[in-house]
């Protein structure tokens, strides 16, 4: 297979800045609004009919990063599109390709903020395989990622089917036996109104020292942070950016915690939730909460999900919103009787256990396509070979 090195500007029919919609196009439900990041707004009309290669051009964080849009889009003057010729490079492969390649480090112009402009984008060279292998590496690679994006669908459809059954049961009270059950001052009888303070420990973390090596250095301990969660898509955590060692964690105020504690960000990002299914410890940005009861564990996640916003408005602060652990301990919750809890725990803990398979499954196909990847786009790798593994 032969490889050629080739200008950007040799590729594409046309290189365009995206542009911000006029305040009256914006609307609430429409065609996505697309910023390079992510989807910001939506507008009355679309620019793009068709999905489109971005690079994200500038702003804070991610310059560089190199993103497919949605169809039907309206794409803002953070990004540039890359209009391809079809007849010299494939979009998918074009995706992947220019997404390994350091174009931040080499093609930035900016000062105080990074920047890629499209006259130094033009001559930027990469090497590539002719159309039809261009055409049978990406249909690999999208092959893993349309495993992934299923399974991320899914996850999110497990998750809402749990907040609907926690709504369904103990927001609207349509639980099993409601039709013959008593209500005493609004709740059904044996139900009462109890604190948190009354069903659950909650502990908070700590941070070791930086300045001590054998704190960090080959640590073992999954240490989690508020980033870990808010930038996890789904509940299921499955391990920490961080980790701290044995000794770290005697010296600082983090706490072991047991598998499957209820990780709640309570600083800054307030109303974040995570779960590990190992012994985890956190920094002092969480209340971590483990219920006195485990048929009351999925109960209380999903009654803390669905008063996140009421969770926040309890957060003070001047420089940060953080609400504190006295705070949160005071806070009402009712508890169910002991049979309808039971019940609730059958049915939406193998929702969770789903949704921890399937982040598992996404951990394995991304390693394996991020494997395949650098090595199917310089070469190294045939097609022949990679489809043979």
């Amino acid at each position: 297979m032969s490889w050629r090195e080739v200008k950007l500007a040799d590729l594409c029919s046309d290189f365009k800045y995206g542009k911000m919609p006029p305040k009256e196009a914006i609307v609430e439900e429409g065609y996505p609004i697309f910023s390079g990041y992510r989807i910001t707004g939506y507008a009355r009309q679309y620019l793009y009919e068709e999905a489109q290669l971005v690079l994200v051009a500038r702003g804070v964080g991610g310059t560089g990063d190199v993103k497919i849009s949605p169809p039907f889009s309206w794409i803002t003057n953070l990004s540039i599109v890359l209009s391809l010729d079809n007849e010299a490079a494939d979009k998918s492969f074009m995706f992947y390709k220019l997404g390994l390649e350091p174009l931040k480090e080499r093609l930035n112009t900016g000062a105080a903020q990074a920047q890629i402009t499209i006259e130094n984008l033009k001559p930027y060279r990469v090497k590539i395989p002719d159309l039809p292998t261009q055409k049978r590496i990406a249909s690999i690679l999208s092959a893993y990622d349309g495993l992934i994006e299923n399974n991320r669908r899914r996850i999110a459809l497990l998750e809402q089917a749990a907040r609907l059954l926690y709504r369904e049961w103990f927001v609207h009270f349509r639980f099993p036996g409601h039709e013959t059950a008593s209500f005493v001052d609004g709740l059904p009888e044996g139900w009462i109104d109890l604190t948190f303070d009354n069903v659950c420990q909650t502990i908070g973390g700590g941070t070791p020292s930086t300045k001590v090596s054998a704190y960090w250095d080959e640590g073992e301990v999954s240490w989690v942070t508020p980033t870990d969660v808010t930038r996890n898509d789904c509940l299921a955590l499955l391990e920490s950016e961080k980790k701290i060692t044995l000794e770290g964690l005697k010296k600082s105020s983090a706490k072991m915690l047991p598998p499957y504690t209820i990780l709640m960000t309570s600083r800054a990002s307030v109303g974040f939730f995570g779960i590990f299914d190992k012994e985890v410890c956190t920094n002092q940005g969480f209340i971590n909460i483990i219920p006195n009861e485990e048929r009351v564990r999925y109960y209380l996640l999903l009654n803390l999900l669905n008063r996140v916003e009421e969770i926040r408005s309890h957060a003070g602060g001047s420089t940060y919103a953080e609400i504190s652990k006295s705070k949160f301990r005071n806070l009402q919750v009712v508890r169910p009787d002991n049979e309808t809890l039971e019940a609730f725990h059958l049915k939406a803990k193998p929702l969770f256990d789903q949704v921890r398979l399937l982040k598992r499954s996404i951990q394995r196909l991304s390693n394996a396509r991020d494997l395949l990847l650098p090595r199917l786009m310089d070469g190294r790798l045939s097609v022949d070979e990679a489809t043979a593994a």
